[in-house]
């Protein structure tokens, strides 16, 4: 396979770059070194980051390999032969630039003329740089005029988004500094798989384990995070509630909370005291069959314990009842006192590189920059002011990431211009979205390859790599730092800032748009931003370059920035207090029954990244996972009488897919995992729950029903 040649930006002569790994939200640092290989570079961990500092995972290690792969994009594309029908693909022919904006611009301008500007909608994505984010949500409301504009991080975070919003009066992902989990003496690890989705955070905890903590995994699955902890829970999906409870039920009835400050910074704990009065350990033990001695081991050692940190992740969080999931161990946090203390705090693991910006800056249907409700009268005339336009101007709030599919069934969006995400993989119930991007009049995709999603698409647009953008990120820590432009972009490629304002341009919008570089782009997000929650106000590239990074908000160019939120209490209701929440635990959306008897949930692997449009062509990464493989308990196994050399049907109400299976006794009996990162006939989301969390809008992909049927060599063979 031919590599596609890396020109240094700064300097041909440069032997040494500096960037930042391009996956998860832990964006460490990496040094790009030349060397005498076959790309001519090699990546080293970096020294100058103060995150996972001289340490990077094996996706980091080979992240040159997507970015010189033969299959990027070179050139604007124009698809010449209709969408995919059966095992067929789209035919493309490439353009020039300016034929190929002109085309996209004057089909707008027809579908807007004629269904109004709302038929044109924007899918973002969770790993673009803050200053594309921003200009992302700034073209659909200011370019589009339109309301329609979410993000794939609307499948990762929205929910932890939701909870911690409703519990503190803000969301800033991790609201404590990564270097203060080694402070902590009890550790809660719920729904997060770090050792394969942030590897580089496993470090921390690992120091922690040196100073005497006791670490806690609550997973389905025991996972390589398990495997460092004391104690591990092996809860069913969906249960999460009921045990959270079941552990604040143990620390109130027996006097283990801080009643000082529950009563000096918190509200609502005679509701919470009723709700959890039920899930007793006994009740929790009968419907979990985690054992009641440990539940009070957890809740006593956790209560008990002098400094203590709860982390999630999607494992609680992608499902209809993941903002309650949250806020039950928000609630927990809440009540023992641990928050804005040295060695305390809660904190979601963001999943993308940068899921954290990715919603401060506009991406998401209801919210402009600063993290600002589009909604509010005082938030639209702020940006509206720093955009030129009057607030009349600006649309109002539109729907969540999925459901823009449902308004391509209804007729009401004719068009979308996808950023960076490969939503046909991404999606749950994802046929259901395949059928309505064949609907579109006109689907754009920006993008370095052509992903799945893009063979509905009417044109592919050749965008830059992460090492071909300069640009600012903001880490799960809320850390906002600076990426250097390493390399400059392949063949036509361009970055997307300029995709974007070249296009609103022919938009006749332009004058909107008129930035010559990411660090304009910048200075006018920090004006935008100014006096919001997420308040990037005081921050400036020099800044950030200077000291590794600011935590926001930072309101001002004398403030050090905020690495531990909420000291003293002082959280960000209009009260100053906390709200703690009364937690009802409900059923998931979809439960099983005689025909589909299991739970499918779904996850990531070490090896790949979200929907692996990067790692599967990446061939050190694919080499270890080639293709997904289910897991099932043995006790399974034997119900449908697995034979070895077998694959496994998995059925659910939305369709049926066959994958290579593994029997493994770190599952739950009842539960099925699967991880997520391929297309096609690969593609656990065809089968995934598109239910909805009436909260957040998060699809249901951790919790739905399936039917396990073995296939035979023989069966598999014909």
């Amino acid at each position: 396979m031919a590599l596609l040649p890396l020109a240094a930006a700064a300097s041909s002569k440069a032997d040494r770059l500096y960037s930042h790994c391009c996956y998860c939200s832990m964006q460490c640092g990496m040094d790009l070194i030349r060397a005498e290989n076959e790309i001519g570079w090699e990546v080293k961990a970096s020294q100058l980051f103060p995150v996972a500092t001289g340490r990077l995972c094996q996706k980091g290690l080979n992240a040159l390999g997507h970015v010189v792969h033969s299959e990027r994009l070179l050139s604007p594309m124009r698809r010449i032969a209709p969408a995919p029908v059966g095992n067929a693909s789209a035919s493309w022919q490439s353009a020039s630039w300016n034929d190929a904006l002109e085309d996209i611009a004057v089909r707008i301008k027809a579908i807007q003329q004629k269904y109004g500007n709302d038929a044109v909608s924007v899918f973002g994505g969770g790993s673009l740089t803050n200053e594309v984010c921003y200009l992302l949500g700034k073209f659909a409301r200011v370019a589009l005029r339109s309301k329609y504009i979410d993000y794939n991080g609307r499948y990762c975070m929205s929910s932890a988004a939701a909870a911690q919003t409703r519990a503190f009066g803000v969301d800033r992902g991790l609201n404590v500094a990564l270097d203060e989990i080694p402070k902590a003496k009890y550790i809660i690890l719920t729904g997060t798989n770090m050792a394969e989705c942030q590897p580089t955070m496993v470090p921390y905890l690992l120091e922690a384990k040196k100073q005497g903590a006791v670490i806690v995994t609550i997973d389905p699955r025991r996972t390589m995070t398990s495997k460092i902890a004391d104690i591990h829970i092996n809860l069913q999906p969906g249960f999460d509630s009921v045990f959270a409870s079941g552990l604040m039920h143990v620390i109130l009835e027996e006097g283990l909370y801080d009643k000082r400050f529950v009563e000096e910074h918190t509200n609502g704990l005679a509701d919470v005291r009723k709700a959890v009065r039920p899930f007793s350990p006994d009740n929790v033990s009968h419907y979990t069959g985690i054992p009641m001695e440990v539940i009070r081991t957890v809740a006593r050692g956790f209560a008990q314990a002098e400094t203590g940190m709860i982390f999630t992740a999607r494992g609680l969080e992608q499902q209809v009842n993941g903002v309650e999931h949250t806020l039950s161990y928000i609630n927990l946090s809440l009540v023992t006192g641990k928050i804005g203390k040295p060695g305390c705090g809660f904190g979601p693991v963001t999943g993308q590189a940068n899921g954290q910006g990715g919603r401060e800056h506009g991406q998401k249907a209801d919210q402009l920059p600063g993290y600002r409700l589009i909604e509010d009268p005082a938030a639209r005339s702020h940006v509206s002011s720093v955009w030129g336009i009057e607030p009349e101007e600006l649309p109002g709030k539109g729907v969540s990431a999925y459901e823009l599919y449902g308004k391509i069934h209804d007729g009401e969006i004719k068009a979308m211009i996808v950023l960076g995400s490969n939503p046909l993989v991404s999606s749950p119930n994802s046929a259901r979205v395949a059928e309505a991007l064949k609907k579109l009049e006109l689907l754009v995709i920006i993008d370095m390859f052509a992903t799945e999603t893009a063979e509905y698409a009417h044109w592919m647009l050749p965008s830059s790599s992460f090492l071909e953008a300069e640009g600012t990120l903001t880490n799960l820590e809320g850390r906002v730092f600076h990426r250097p432009k390493a390399f400059e972009t392949p063949g036509e490629a361009l970055e997307d800032y300029k995709i974007i304002g070249m296009l609103a341009e022919k938009l006749g919008r332009g004058q909107y748009f008129a930035f010559d570089s990411p660090e304009a782009i910048f200075e006018e997000l920090r004006l935008a931003s100014a006096g919001g929650i997420a308040d990037y106000s005081g921050m400036s590239y020099a800044r950030l370059k200077d000291e590794k990074g600011l935590f926001w908000p930072c309101p001002s160019p004398d403030h050090p920035g905020t690495p531990r939120m909420f000291e003293h209490g002082a959280f960000k209701h209009a009260d100053g207090r906390a709200k703690l929440h009364a937690i009802t635990p409900m059923k998931p959306a979809e439960t099983t029954d005689r025909e589909y008897p299991f739970i499918l949930t779904t996850g990531r692997l070490g090896n790949h990244y979200l929907s692996g449009a990067q790692t599967r062509r990446t061939a050190a990464l694919l080499k270890k996972a080639p293709v997904p493989v289910v897991e099932i308990h043995p006790h399974a196994a034997e119900q449908i009488l697995l034979r070895p050399g077998d694959r496994l049907r998995l059925s659910t109400r939305r369709g049926s897919l066959v994958f290579d299976v593994k029997v493994t006794a770190d599952i739950h009996p009842t539960s099925v995992f699967v991880p997520f990162h391929w297309g096609g006939e690969h593609s656990i989301n065809v089968l995934t729950n598109d239910a909805l969390s009436p909260i957040s809008r998060m699809p249901e992909f951790k919790v739905c029903a399936v039917r396990l049927e073995r296939v035979g060599q023989d069966a598999a063979e014909a």
